[in-house]
């Protein structure tokens, strides 16, 4: 970078003389040439936000490393190396599945970078070499001079050299009211321009900008996947489980009598790989998310991140935007105070100084509460807001008088009139603004003599109809509502209070000064959050989050897309900007947070089926790899064929699919994912169902005098038929009989007992047992796993699974 053209912040700018910027950003009154503007383009870059991307070639080879995918690449070798294509070809296709479910998963994470870029795709009017041009605004550079007006969108970050403007920063800020700019103010990328004209001269551009930074926040905000970490855990206690059985039972098979059957260790270390690996753990978790984010879609809310539909169930704290999250994000007529005259009279008086037709918040709040009123007089002429003067003004014949009639600040109208009665105006002024209240005076007076002040008119951002009864539902369910809001403590209390948030809040800007430790203690133990910025979202959630919440964030504007993305439930509101909803897991189609208890109400129930799966998993790993081990040694024969194994793994898995749409009863608190108690309660279950197999083998061998092959039958159906059993048994956290299982549950429950009934009665592919065995094995399978019943619910009551 070449000496003078400097990187400042362009908030900083405000504070330097114009002059002084000229000088900084080495610029004129007839603004840079076409050939200076193209070479400080090499300097600062296009004004556009940088994507970072990973090609998808990389992005899918990438599934392919990591635990789970080692475990099964081992089991696929070894597999070959004992002659076992077929079973090697099963693993392959079970292999390439998981990781073509995580690539297509992984495909729209960049989506917010893209919509923020889309963003800036507009067009500049560019003054160059004194010239007037319209240009591609990407092609704004430091330095260069910038007309906008009325409808413009900002962009980029400019300083206001000459006009005034009002602009629209609630993509920014999210703040609903305008925001009024003149000479020496900063006017923000992103902003659109709703009143007025202004000559500015860029100060930043690209992810230079207040809004490049808001991008840079986007992302750089990575929330904790709980999900990925549960799977993690998941297979990190299988794989142990598997590689420590696998070792041992190698290690003793070989010092023993099966020293010289390398081929049957192999078998057994394959066998062992396929059973403990949660192959099917990521499909799964995906089917019954998309199962619950289609029933949430009939309800009108529209899941962006399927993460989302688990990551809800353990929401403990929702951070919630105030403007148009909680309140309408539209002003209206809160109250009116004449002094000497009826409301309707002030009305009137007030309507005489507004239009609909500048599109001011304010003219348009008043115009909407005077429908109906019949005026008096004729406008003569009218005056709009003027940022400079802060005041509206029409002229009106009365009766054949002309009037004079203004609208405007308090402190600008009150210097502007009689001072007669100016102490009760100012007490009445104090008394609406600690309401939260935005307040203005009309004066009226004939012309050619002073004004006098007619009355006050209080205008809020009322709260929406269902917020009240949305913030009850959350604390029922155990969820702190705690709202954030960038406008000041008064308006911010008084929000909190009629929607029933709570009384403690505080001021941000109160807490910058504090150490680290007491602001975490502030931000936790409040319910509402005022004056703060845009970026104080982000670093809220990560707070939070680092004192151990699960956070939702609701939001609706630009300024809020990094903490949507950051925390672990991002919930866009239905008039949310794009970049917010691509940032959110969640978005609610219908106007308010009506969709929002049905989310975590929903999530809960996924998560109630999420952990049948997994205990079911776990209980089966702990009975099938023990099995494998005690029954080599007992039978001197692996128990099952790799074959078997392989019929085992489907038919559990296809049971287990049916679960994303099971009956399931939500909890009343957040769900936490204690992986010590789900883990230990799954190993005491997994033991029981082992003695069961192991009866089994005792049964076979006495009852039946099986031989090798149809001794591995046996067990094979016994194994299946206790899997479906398992499922029922582990689904309710009760006594099963408590709940209904769903209907595509028990039909595929019942599809696999018959299909392994006839494969047992047939011989398909595996050795033909008596009809009467396979009846025994089903009807013994059966008493067994439910008959554990009242254990299974001590143990779940002991490791906190049952509330």
């Amino acid at each position: 970078m070449e000496k003078g053209l400097k990187r400042i912040p362009s908030k900083e700018y405000e504070k330097i003389h114009p002059e002084e910027v000229f000088n900084i950003l080495e610029s004129g009154k007839d603004g840079l040439s076409d050939e200076e503007a193209e070479r400080r383009i090499q300097i600062f870059g296009p004004n556009a936000i940088e994507e970072r991307k990973e090609s998808p070639l990389k992005g899918f080879l990438r599934r392919f490393w990591g635990p789970m995918p080692w475990l099964l690449e081992v089991a696929i070798i070894l597999s070959l190396l004992i002659g076992h294509e077929v079973e090697a070809l099963i693993i392959a296709f079970l292999l390439f599945i998981n990781a073509a479910i995580g690539f297509a998963h992984s495909q729209s994470s960049e989506r917010v970078l893209e919509l923020l870029k889309s963003k800036l795709a507009v067009m500049a009017k560019v003054i160059r070499s004194g010239q007037l041009k319209l240009i591609d605004a990407k092609n704004l550079v430091p330095g260069d001079l910038l007309i906008i007006e009325l409808g413009d969108i900002v962009p980029a970050d400019c300083k206001i050299l000459e006009g005034s403007i009002s602009v629209d920063q609630s993509m920014l800020t999210g703040e609903s009211l305008p925001v009024d700019l003149s000479a020496g103010n900063i006017a923000f990328s992103g902003s659109i321009v709703k009143r007025g004209k202004a000559k500015c001269i860029v100060v930043n551009t690209g992810a230079d900008t207040y809004f490049g930074k808001t991008a840079e926040l986007v992302r750089i905000a990575r929330p904790r996947s709980h999900q990925q970490e549960v799977m993690l855990q998941i297979t990190r206690y299988s794989m142990y489980l598997g590689i420590v059985v696998m070792i041992a039972v190698s290690i003793l098979a070989y010092a023993m009598h099966l020293k010289n059957e390398l081929i049957s260790i192999l078998t057994f270390d394959v066998a062992i790989l396929m059973g403990c690996v949660p192959v099917a753990l990521p499909a799964v978790m995906t089917i019954m998310q998309a199962a619950g984010a289609r029933y949430l879609a009939s309800k009108g809310v529209l899941v962006t991140k399927l993460d989302a539909v688990e990551d809800a169930a353990s929401v403990d704290v929702l951070c919630v935007d105030k403007t148009g999250t909680i309140t309408m994000n539209s002003l209206e007529v809160t109250s009116l105070i004449p002094l000497n005259s009826s409301e309707e009279e002030l009305l009137e008086l007030a309507l005489y100084a507004s239009s609909e037709e500048t599109g001011d918040p304010i003219d348009l709040a008043i115009v909407r509460r005077a429908r109906g009123i019949r005026t008096k007089g004729k406008r003569i002429s009218f005056t709009p807001f003027d940022p400079s003067t802060k005041r509206a003004e029409g002229v009106v014949e009365i009766e054949g008088k002309r009037v004079r009639v203004v609208k405007g600040a308090p402190q600008v109208i009150l210097g502007m009139c009689n001072p007669d009665g100016k102490e009760f105006i100012e007490e009445k002024l104090n008394e609406l603004a600690s309401k939260g209240y935005r307040t203005l005076l009309i004066a009226e007076g004939e012309e050619g003599y002073p004004l006098e002040v007619a009355g006050i008119i209080a205008l809020s951002d009322p709260p929406r109809s269902d917020s009240a009864e949305l913030i009850k539902r959350l604390k029922e369910l155990d969820v702190k509502p705690k709202m954030i809001t960038g406008d000041s403590f008064p308006i911010a209390k008084e929000i909190a209070r009629i929607v029933g948030i709570g009384d403690m809040g505080v001021s941000l800007s109160d807490l910058r000064n504090l150490n680290e430790s007491r602001v975490l203690e502030e931000i936790e133990k409040a319910d509402f959050l005022a004056e703060v910025f845009p970026e104080d979202k982000y670093t809220v959630v990560k707070s939070l989050q680092a004192l151990g919440h699960i956070v939702g964030m609701t939001g609706d504007g630009v300024n809020d897309a990094p903490a949507l993305k950051q925390a672990e439930l991002g919930i866009a509101v239905s008039n949310a900007t794009d970049v917010a909803k691509a940032s959110s897991g969640v978005v609610l189609l219908t106007p308010g947070l009506g969709g929002i208890v049905e989310v975590i109400v929903q999530s809960r129930k996924v998560y109630q089926r999420a952990l049948t799966w997994i205990i079911n998993k776990v209980t089966k790993v702990v009975q099938f790899t023990l099995l494998l081990a005690i029954g080599l040694f007992w039978l001197g024969y692996d128990v099952l064929t790799l074959m078997g194994m392989a019929l085992l793994v489907l038919a559990n898995d296809f049971a287990t699919m049916s679960l994303a749409t099971d009956n399931a009863k939500p909890t009343l608190r957040p769900n936490k994912w204690n992986m010590r108690n789900i883990m230990l309660s799954s190993v005491v279950l997994g033991l029981l169902l082992l003695s069961e197999a192991l009866i089994a083998i005792y049964i076979g061998k006495k009852l039946f005098s099986f031989s090798q092959k149809e001794m591995q039958t046996f067990i094979l159906l016994t194994m299946v038929f206790t899997s479906q059993f398992r499922v029922i048994l582990v689904r309710e956290r009760g006594y099963f009989w408590k709940s209904k299982p769903g209907r595509e549950l028990i039909a595929s429950i019942s599809i696999v007992i018959a299909a392994f009934l006839l494969l047992g009665m047939v011989g398909i592919v595996v050795e033909r047992i008596p009809l009467s065995a396979s009846l025994l094995s089903l009807a013994y399978s059966a008493a067994f796993t439910l008959g554990i019943d009242p254990v299974k619910v001590l143990i779940f009551k002991r490791s906190g699974l049952i509330s």
